[in-house]
């Protein structure tokens, strides 16, 4: 395999590097360059997955059918006593939230867990853009007769949901600076060099694992 070279040296490359975020913040020694490496090669190696977000997902999950059947329950029990455009107002969207919040949890499963920012950016999207202004509807409107046991479950879901949007939102932020770091990286061919150093769990020996997608037989002669 053809090896290339960079032009620049390696102290000049990984100054270069962090540059898109700021532009001659402070002057680097040395010894800061060397920081500067031993960070770029923690966030790159870095599993940036979310753990309070995936918690809140896997409780959403089971927490979503007891709502569902509450929500119909309490519907079909005040459903003669309201007005014909509010009958069909609580059923449509009860049809929207239950086709977006199968999509929903989806995406935030997929984007969260496998690190890819336009599933969970589109996670974020259904839950601000959609869901949440379904449920306040739900919970503000008094004209839909609003039932105790509604209010409950209405309030706990949009609690959910907020947490959600909040947790999503710090989610991105950090799997974007880990990706913007990357693509910087990718510039000067710095990428493979910071590879993951651990151990093998069958044999007890060595092994480097990298962020990018490479061929196994790479990783087998590392």
């Amino acid at each position: 395999m053809p090896v290339f070279y960079s032009p620049f040296s390696e102290t000049l490359q990984l100054g270069l590097a962090p540059m898109g975020g700021s532009v001659f913040t402070n002057n680097r020694t040395a010894d800061s360059d060397f920081i500067r490496e031993q960070e770029n090669a923690s966030v790159v190696n870095e599993l940036v997955s979310h753990l309070p977000l995936q918690m809140l997902l896997y409780f959403n999950m089971f927490y979503f059918p007891c709502w569902w059947f509450s929500a119909v329950f309490m519907l079909e029990v005040k459903f003669y006593y309201l007005p014909g455009y509010y009958q069909a107002l609580l059923i449509t969207g009860m049809i929207l939230l239950t086709v977006i919040e199968v999509v929903r949890l989806y995406l935030g499963y997929i984007g969260n867990l496998r690190e890819k920012v336009p599933e969970l950016a589109a996670f974020w999207l259904l839950s601000f853009m959609f869901q949440l202004p379904v449920l306040l509807f739900f919970l503000t409107d008094e004209g839909i007769i609003i039932l105790p046991l509604e209010r409950a479950i209405h309030s706990l879901y949009f609690l959910f949901l907020l947490a959600q949007i909040l947790a999503t939102f710090l989610a991105l932020r950090v799997m974007t600076r880990k990706l913007t770091l990357l693509f910087h990286l990718r510039q000067f061919g710095k990428v493979e060099s910071f590879h993951h150093t651990a151990v093998s769990p069958v044999f007890g020996l060595p092994y480097h694992r990298s962020v990018l997608p490479v061929s196994p037989a790479y990783n087998m002669y590392q």
